[in-house]
């Protein structure tokens, strides 16, 4: 097999971050179709994502972690909150701040969403080739560090 050029190379690593690209944003829209309350927001169902994953957070930090300005995120809380989804509670060291936590309820709604889209997405592999599971399973890890950056 000949080398590539630089040039080539380079052209080839932008090709395939146009695939990824591409792949990512088309598969993602699809998993937003396989929700469980269609009630929420995906920005909704994103916060609590967050929730579940660091367990607490005031909603400014929620606020950088989703990327929307703090008042946004003030009104998505209230929303949750509304909803029976979050609680506020007091900040530990700093009484002007709340503490947001997901509920009980948020956490089975959680997990009921990831075993649909997990089924989901299951099915959808399942038209996968060995070879293809194979990729798919190096792959994997290396995407989940590409979401955490």
């Amino acid at each position: 097999m000949p080398e590539l050029s630089l040039g080539d190379a380079a052209a080839a690593d932008a090709d395939a971050v146009n695939a990824l690209r591409s792949a990512v944003m088309r598969l993602s829209r699809r998993l937003k179709h396989q929700r469980v309350d269609e009630s929420l927001s995906p920005t909704e169902m994103s916060v609590l994502g967050t929730l579940a994953r660091c367990g607490h957070a005031t909603p400014g930090e929620l606020a950088r972690k989703e990327h929307v300005q703090p008042p946004s995120m003030t009104r998505i809380v209230a929303m949750l909150e509304a909803k029976g989804l979050v609680r506020l509670e007091p900040h530990p060291d700093d009484r002007r701040q709340k503490v947001v936590t997901q509920t009980e309820q948020a956490e089975a709604m959680l997990e009921e969403s990831r075993r649909k889209r997990n089924a989901w997405l299951a099915e959808l592999a399942s038209g996968l080739d060995e070879d293809e599971w194979a990729a798919l399973r190096t792959a994997a890890p290396v995407l989940e560090k590409l979401a955490q950056l």
